[in-house]
């Protein structure tokens, strides 16, 4: 049954690209799915319990994530969900998992649910008992589904008909139909953009009577992790997130206050909701919420605003082929805009077409490629082709720009069934490098973006954007990632950035600049109250020390090379942003005395808070200087040289096992 299901998705990929004769248009089926309840589920977690959701694939395609419900054995979902199918001997592959806040989740078991077995039209009870392929013989526990299978002849011929029309119509037409497209394709409606501005009388958890809260958001896959306040009950983050809106009607954002502790597990403060189908969009709110399970609050402004253009589509329908909207598109950013709706600076088209030459993943000398695209927090992924080392995916990935300066990452990996996929190569494309509606391949590097790793990957991108748009945004604080993996005590990366720091020392010293006076401190006395520690509290301290002063010899030394490359003209763009700047400085300067200058700056500073008190703090030229890129970045960046082999007019014969 497995070797016929591999062979299904490889015909299905094969025929993607070819046009059926009319007499195979195949039925249609809906799938209606009720995901009920689950019963005696996996321990995964310390406590003894687990925080299960559920998966749904069809041919190695997620179609359906549940929602997570917390320390819980036999969780009740009730969630409804509704699918197309056009071949019923795909199977329906489930997967639960234990969702782990910042690690990854935990497998707790999968099932197939086989739709040639089902009757048509009628609503059908099924149990699904949970197994572990490797493990066979493991209760996993079991899943409670509603089933219901109906054809759809009719609306299937119908739409195929009418996509076919459609690209018989004249050019003005067919502009209209990918508009239409377009927008039925966009994968969220808005963005929640949250700033977290402070917390009050939050509950003391450690023995000097203060705690050390971290706050974590999560809204469905998107998470975030603020900044540690250390030693305090009233902190204060001032920092901004954004979520993507998926559902028109809101959703639910749910926030946890924690206390940090070195070496042992972090204490919980407390937990809090936000409901956003109560919160009015294109407006700002004030939200003071208390904590549940925790005393003390946390002040909050939240503010909807209306869907970005991200978007996926198949490689024959997109809106920058078409004279008309890319006409359209080039006039929204143009220079006589600049000033309307600043945040939005432009928008680029990523065209992924196949790569060829990959790395064999699977014991049977092949793999399972799919493609994820990323720019910031924008994550789009290809479909999967089976069993194929020279995929062609043919996908139009269109996204958003906030920030000129953000860097396009591709990223291929190999689908496993049942644990974590495997990674098989990455690019990462600043958006100032590149030269817009060039096909070109790349060498895919290692997963540290030092080295060649096997195969290449060939895209087409398109980047339009207002360069004074570009150039205001610049100046503001740069975008946070989504929680990534806490950093680890690593000798190579300490000694690394050791080097990096002396390197640039020995440069300063070159040039004549004494800075060993700005290394020479000396830590004040302190007569905060201190405790007696352990061995091992003493082990993870020093443990946290390192991975401070790794950090801190990584910021110094980025920085400092990010000044090197801003007179290097290592980003042109960046390089005449700061003589432009220069420029009106010193002719401002020329004709206002410094003293105004000064006195203006002063009173700006001092009365920022008092007329919005909700402001984020930032500094406009380490804001400037985070776009540029260090020694290490522009490395990482850097395109690796091309065997002539691979060209973008030359195309590899498929050969799928």
């Amino acid at each position: 049954m497995c070797i016929f299901h591999v062979l299904l998705g490889i015909n299905i990929v094969g025929q993607s690209n070819a046009e059926p004769p009319p007499a195979a248009i195949p039925v249609m089926y809906q799938l209606d799915i009720t995901l009920k309840r689950g019963h005696g589920l996996a321990i995964r977690d310390r406590g003894g319990t687990s925080d299960p959701y559920v998966k749904f694939k069809i041919a190695g395609k997620e179609v359906f994530r549940s929602k997570t419900i917390h320390k819980n054995l036999n969780p009740v979902w009730d969630e409804k969900v509704t699918l197309l199918v056009d071949n019923l001997r795909e199977p329906l592959y489930v997967k639960v998992f234990d969702y782990d806040f910042g690690l990854q989740d935990d497998f707790m078991g999968s099932a197939y649910l086989y739709l040639e077995s089902l009757e048509h039209q009628r609503c059908l009870d099924v149990t699904l008992d949970l197994k572990d392929p490797h493990y066979p013989d493991q209760d996993l526990g079991s899943l409670e589904l509603a089933v219901t299978l109906s054809p759809k002849e009719g609306d299937f011929r119908e739409a195929t008909m009418l996509l076919r029309r459609s690209c018989k119509r004249s050019s003005k037409h067919q502009s209209m139909r990918l508009s239409d497209v377009h927008r039925k394709s966009q994968l969220w409606r808005g963005i929640v953009s949250i700033s977290l501005i402070e917390g009050h009388d939050m509950q003391p958890m450690d023995s000097n009577g203060f705690s050390d809260p971290y706050v974590k958001f999560r809204m469905g896959h998107q998470k975030y992790k603020s900044k540690t306040i250390a030693k305090t009950l009233n902190p204060q983050w001032r920092e901004q997130f954004d979520f993507h809106l998926y559902d028109e009607q809101g959703g639910f954002i749910d926030i946890t206050v924690w206390d940090k502790d070195a070496g042992k597990k972090d204490d919980f403060m407390g937990r809090c909701q936000i409901d956003l189908s109560q919160l009015p969009k294109e407006q700002t709110h004030r939200l003071d919420l208390p904590l549940d399970e925790g005393e003390g609050s946390l002040v909050l402004l939240v503010t909807l605003t209306a869907s970005a253009a991200v978007s996926i589509a198949d490689l024959s329908v997109n809106m920058l082929d078409d004279p008309h909207e890319r006409h359209e598109i080039t006039q929204r950013y143009s220079l006589l805009k600049s000033f309307h709706n600043i945040k939005d600076v432009g928008v680029v088209q990523v065209k992924v077409i196949r790569a060829e030459g990959l790395m064999a993943a699977d014991v049977t000398g092949k793999s399972d490629p799919f493609c994820v695209v990323e720019l910031s927090n924008d994550r789009l992924q290809t479909h999967t082709v089976y069993k194929n080392l020279n995929p062609e995916w043919n996908k139009v990935f269109t996204f958003n720009v906030k920030d000129i300066h953000s860097v396009l990452e591709v990223t291929v990996y190999d689908e496993d069934r049942d644990r974590s996929a495997d990674f098989l190569g990455k690019v990462a494309i600043p958006l100032l490098a590149i030269h817009s509606g060039e096909r070109k391949a790349y060498v895919l590097k290692s997963k540290e973006l030092t080295g060649p790793t096997k195969g290449v990957i060939f895209l087409e991108i398109d980047v339009i954007y207002n360069a004074v748009k570009a150039g205001l945004r610049t100046l503001v604080p740069i975008e946070q990632k989504y929680i990534e993996e806490e950093p680890r005590v690593s000798k190579q990366l300490l000694l690394q950035n050791f080097n990096r720091v002396r390197r640039c020392i020995l440069f300063l010293i070159n040039i004549g600049c004494y800075v060993n006076s700005c290394f020479e401190w000396e830590s004040p006395h302190s007569n905060m109250y201190t405790e007696k520690k352990g061995f091992m509290n003493k082990l993870y301290a020093i443990q946290d020390v390192c991975i401070s002063v790794q950090t801190a010899l990584d910021e110094v030394a980025s920085y400092a090379e990010r000044i090197k490359n801003t007179f290097n003209w290592t980003v042109p763009f960046l390089s005449c942003l700061a003589i432009v700047a220069l420029c009106v400085a010193t002719v401002i300067i020329y004709f206002i005395p410094l003293r105004y200058l000064v006195l203006a700056w002063g009173v700006n500073k001092f009365t920022k808070k008092l007329r919005n008190p909700y402001t984020i703090d930032n500094n406009e030229l380490l804001d400037f200087l985070s776009r540029m890129p260090s020694d290490v970045q522009v490395v990482q960046y850097r395109e690796l040289k091309l065997d002539p082999s691979h060209s973008p007019n030359k195309r590899k014969k498929n050969t799928p096992g």
